[in-house]
């Protein structure tokens, strides 16, 4: 298989402005492109990667990728997807989440060798132009009817668009010019509503250069959920790339928890295993589904490229500790991953206690006779051992590491007690 070839097979491509085009460039040479990502927050979350993984597989083949991170756009407001105006950001704030977001740029892309990645902020280009440089220079370049066909500005019309948020187009579409003039940039990617967009550059470099260069877009899918639901999110909210918002054992949860409908597409879009190693994994959830396979090794492929080994290796120990509820073998680093999101109590005294009393005290349950009867019943467990002593006083022994001690009421109902 060559790239297009790759890239149909694995359902990444949606749209393009010249397909034959496109397969003839790439038959003849290795090309530069770009994706752009606006810094509205410091942190991408996975709804973000997949345009970015595409463009990784181009770099695999040859290509050199650009990554533009919009320090100059951000600062303006994509007009996509929105109903109404986005909140402008401080260029302090602007300046924070590019820096943040290059650092996880640089965990995808290899920015060494022949072909090694580049990064470039649109800041640089357009933060110092002056208006009446803009108007002449590129407004000039692209019609008002022209813009008012584009999906993004066509659906805002009714509930109203500032010319700010207008302009976006344009000023993507000089990125466009920009990259082709200073670094021989021949295509952008990026998700299915950056199509107009895109379009616009293509539209602002022919304007340009009357010579007729030549140059592509290309689109990606929107991800979407068998069951309809959206991709991306869980009660807690967005999945972040980001260990400090989404731990890494949060995130392999996220996708080891893929639905049987889901997991072949998501293997496909989102690593890089190999068409035969897909295929293998694909009869394995028709065959054997209770094995999970498929769903193990997304969730392995994807910590381990975002997050690094040794957080894959960590996450895999929560998530068999909890599993089978050997707690105790946890470090105070791995709960605090672990036990993010269950019922907690501090106390402050760090005393001893009775274990009826810190049940009724913590909340675990609702009164002093409900907690003896669990106790008695086996229904208590303390670090993943059964308790059943009901006159039995929690220590110092009881903490891991002086911080935590985990309750387990019946099978599955985890309590935190720090100190």
């Amino acid at each position: 298989m060559n790239l297009l070839e790759e890239l149909e097979w694995r359902g990444v491509i949606y749209q393009q402005t010249d397909e034959e085009g496109l397969k003839e460039l790439l038959s003849k040479e290795k090309i530069s492109l770009y994706c752009g990502v606006d810094p509205t927050a410091d942190s991408m979350h996975i709804g973000h990667l997949l345009p970015y993984l595409t463009l990784r597989r181009f770099q695999k083949y040859g290509h050199r990728p650009i990554i533009l991170v919009g320090g100059a756009t951000g600062m303006i407001g994509d007009p996509s997807g929105k109903r109404e105006e986005r909140k402008l950001q401080s260029e302090e704030t602007i300046k924070k989440n590019v820096e943040a977001i290059k650092k996880q740029m640089e965990k995808i892309f290899d920015f060494e060798g022949e072909n090694g990645a580049i990064m470039v902020n649109n800041y640089d280009w357009t933060g110092s132009m002056d208006v009446i440089t803009f108007l002449r220079d590129y407004g000039k370049n692209i019609g008002v009817n022209y813009m008012l066909a584009k999906d993004t500005i066509a659906s805002r019309l009714e509930s109203g668009i500032s010319f700010t948020e207008f302009a976006y187009t344009i000023l993507q579409g000089m990125d466009f010019y920009h990259l082709y003039k200073n670094y021989d940039c021949k295509m952008q990617i990026g998700g299915s509503d950056q199509w107009g967009n895109i379009t616009t550059g293509l539209e602002m470099i022919r304007k340009l250069e009357p010579e007729g260069a030549k140059v592509f877009g290309l689109t990606i899918p929107l991800v979407t959920k068998a069951d309809g639901t959206k991709f991306g999110k869980t009660e807690s909210g967005a999945v972040w790339l980001d260990p400090e918002k989404t731990t890494p054992y949060e995130f392999y949860q996220f996708w080891i928890n893929t639905a049987d409908a889901d997991v072949i597409k998501y293997l496909k879009y989102f690593t890089f295993l190999s068409k035969e190693e897909i295929e293998a994994l694909e009869k394995s959830v028709k065959t054997e589904p209770h094995m999970r396979k498929a769903q193990r090794a997304l969730a392995e492929e994807m910590t381990r490229f975002i997050h690094g080994e040794e957080a894959l290796q960590q996450a895999i120990k929560i998530s068999e500790a909890l599993f089978s509820g050997n707690v105790k073998e946890l470090t105070a680093a791995e709960i605090e991953q672990g036990f993010k999101d269950v019922p907690s109590h501090e106390f402050k005294d760090g005393g001893e206690m009775g274990i009826v009393d810190l049940l009724v005290q913590a909340g675990i349950v609702s009164s002093k006779r409900q907690a003896r009867e669990d106790v008695a019943n086996g229904a208590i467990y303390i670090n993943g051992e059964r308790m059943n002593d009901i006159n039995y006083v929690i220590s110092e022994a009881d903490r891991i590491e002086g911080k935590f001690t985990i309750i387990r009421r019946g099978k599955k109902k985890y309590f935190l007690i720090r100190y």
